[in-house]
């Protein structure tokens, strides 16, 4: 790990390297995807086959092989041991008991002149959900995305899983039949993505494309967005702990592995007041680190990108966690719900020692599909609210044309539009 003091006269300059990475496309992996997703427009579930053959080590020449029916879930569900089944039924009660908090509902006004005015509420028609099936398996990523979507009213949710080799995990599949899931298909990669983004003649198109991904996923959200709407093109995933030392340091190591473990270049930082306390949470890292079965990840991950940073006080650390705009952050002081009030940019906030940024990663209920990479500073949680979109509602009555036909009528004028302008004027009585 780097260890950096805030009172370092190059400090910017080491945090600026630190929090650097390359988000930008790769020209060879988006040159790939191109052609890739130009070809499953081109061919549909032909070219989604042979893409699946090759790059997921399968060996089938239909889509019926790669389509998963209800009863399929509900038989992966059945399979599982009852405290898994209660786990994933309690996780995904408490997702949707949140969610249904964002739920957005129409509303309208009229003004003095009877004109109504307001905003339409209503769900997008079909959803694509991508979840990851390559490092691990991420349950929890099945019920993040399908649950604001559920909650939203999106009528169908067509979920996509790469299985390498044809290894179909019980655990994803059984969250995607806790979740409502009713389409799933066993296909990954940017041909998945292209297939959600265009149609083929087994996958219906949808309107907007959520979850995570690799390079190649990236990628590939990035190309079709316009055609679909897309959630995020989102980073390696990261976390900040800011700690005064109440926090036993061994708690504070495990939540620095907890995103170390996802990825070689994900990225766990410490910020804390004082250099003892560093040094304690460095050792109980060197302690615990060998009975970690991701070891080779987390080793690589703190050495890439891990940090420390020593900081005068709380305040610092505060402003320090603004810039870097986190995408979890771990308040691990006390009286953490008032220095809550100082952080404007993260993507969650964890309060408190107890609150390990695990629990959100999987039950405590708000989205755990976050924005990385410093977009914390323009970018929200996933939520219902990407799945629900807003028309205006306009009705003129006619006192109100009299009023706006004027107004309307000199501003075209002086844009030089005159059809807009007498299309006003028509409805005026002089």
């Amino acid at each position: 790990m780097k260890h950096l003091n805030a009172q370092s006269a190059d400090f910017q300059k080491e945090l600026a390297a630190l929090l650097a990475f390359e988000t930008a496309q790769d020209a060879r992996v988006d040159a790939t995807v191109a052609a890739i997703c130009a070809d499953v427009q081109a061919r549909g579930d032909a070219a989604l086959i042979e893409y699946t053959n090759r790059f997921d080590g399968m060996n089938t020449h239909s889509m019926t092989d790669l389509s998963l029916s209800h009863a399929d879930l509900e038989q992966a569900f059945d399979r599982l041991p009852a405290n898994v089944q209660a786990a994933l039924r309690t996780a995904a009660a408490r997702i949707e008991d949140y969610h249904q908090r964002q739920k957005q509902t129409s509303w309208s006004y009229r003004d003095a002149d009877g004109t109504l005015l307001g905003q339409q509420i209503t769900a997008l028609d079909r959803v694509g959900i991508y979840v990851p099936g390559g490092k691990a398996a991420y349950p929890s990523s099945v019920l993040m995305n399908a649950m604001p979507a559920h909650v939203a009213g999106v009528k169908e949710i067509v979920m996509v899983v790469p299985t390498p080799q044809g290894e179909r995990n019980d655990i994803v599949l059984a969250a995607a039949f806790v979740a409502g899931v009713r389409h799933v298909y066993t296909v990954g990669g940017a041909q998945a993505v292209a297939a959600l983004a265009y149609g083929t003649e087994t996958i219906a198109q949808v309107d907007k494309i959520t979850g995570p991904g690799n390079a190649y996923v990236a990628a590939a959200k990035r190309r079709v967005f316009g055609v679909v709407g897309i959630d995020m093109v989102a980073g390696p995933s990261e976390i900040l702990v800011i700690a005064d030392g109440s926090t036993p340091p061994e708690w504070v190591a495990m939540d620095l592995f907890s995103q170390a473990e996802h990825d070689e270049i994900a990225q766990s930082i410490l910020i804390a007041t004082s250099q003892d306390y560093v040094d304690q949470v460095l050792a109980a890292m060197d302690k615990l680190l060998p009975e970690m079965p991701r070891r080779a990840i987390i080793e690589a991950s703190l050495k890439n990108r891990g940090a420390t940073i020593l900081v005068r006080d709380l305040d610092e650390a505060c402003e320090i966690a603004n810039f870097i705009a986190p995408e979890h952050l771990e308040l691990s002081v006390e009286n953490a719900a008032d220095w809550a009030g100082k952080i404007r940019h993260a993507g969650a906030i964890f309060m408190g020692r107890f609150t390990s940024e695990s629990l959100g990663d999987y039950c405590a209920g708000p989205n755990h599909v976050l924005p990385t990479s410093r977009t914390a500073r323009f970018a929200s949680p996933l939520g219902v609210y990407d799945f629900q979109k807003r028309t205006s509602l306009i009705e003129v009555s006619a006192e109100g044309a009299q009023k706006l036909g004027k107004i309307a009528s000199v501003l075209a004028h002086g844009e030089g539009l005159t059809a807009h302008a007498r299309a006003a004027e028509l409805r005026c009585d002089d």
